[in-house]
């Protein structure tokens, strides 16, 4: 039994030595190295495409949309009040104002405020209200966006439009402070159209109106 046990422990040390001569001839490799540096590259990818999508949001926020709270019901049914939307602010830059197009605009008695109603005429036009219905040098106008129940049955005009400058009024008319109250409103107060609705949620969309090509023709 006592030479088993030094067997053994002659054993226990020659393997303990070899052990040790080949730890001391292989460098050890730490493994979590390549995982730290793809960590950190990760990060880094993370962090440029975080930057990206914040400067991209800034770019259309600044330049080309803006949010809006809609406040009133000038403009039911399109709008409600307290409803969220976007106007684009750099489409005027292409593209000529025209009717039917719902814009935003500095309020021409008090620039501290802003408004948002439709164009009914534009520069150079006459126009006409006789009992609820509009005339636009002398033909009527289809409005298919103000419901029946909306109409002011009020005479107004007629009243040429100044150059560079665009009459305007809201949807519901017995319940808006438009160009019929203030006058027409110059090309430089528009700041922007009205493109798309994002809350309410169920409100959620464009806000192409029905009806809004068919006022264009005339």
């Amino acid at each position: 039994m006592s030479e088993m046990r030094s067997l053994n422990g002659a054993s226990d040390y020659q393997s303990q030595y070899s052990g040790k001569r080949c730890r001391s001839s292989i460098p050890e490799i730490d493994s979590s190295m390549p995982s730290n540096r793809s960590f950190r590259h990760e990060v880094r990818i993370w962090i440029r495409d975080l930057l990206i999508a914040i400067g991209v949001a800034l770019f259309i926020s600044v330049f080309l949309y803006r949010p809006i709270l809609v406040e009133g019901t000038s403009m039911a049914p399109l709008l409600c009040d307290q409803e969220r939307i976007f106007i684009n602010r750099f489409i005027y830059h292409f593209e000529p104002i025209e009717r039917g197009d719902v814009v935003v605009f500095w309020y021409p008695l008090d620039r501290t405020k802003s408004f948002i109603k439709r164009i009914v005429a534009l520069p150079g036009e006459t126009v006409e209200i006789r009992r609820g219905m509009v005339y636009v040098n002398g033909d009527p106008l289809p409005e298919p966006y103000v419901p029946s129940q909306y109409e002011d049955v009020m005479d107004f005009g007629p009243m040429r439009m100044p150059s560079d400058s665009y009459f305007v009024m809201g949807d519901h008319r017995i319940s808006s402070n438009d160009s019929r109250v203030f006058g027409p409103v110059a090309s430089r107060f528009i700041s922007g159209r009205a493109v798309f609705a994002y809350w309410p949620i169920d409100r959620f969309g464009s806000l192409a109106a029905t009806g809004t090509t068919e006022a264009k023709t005339k």
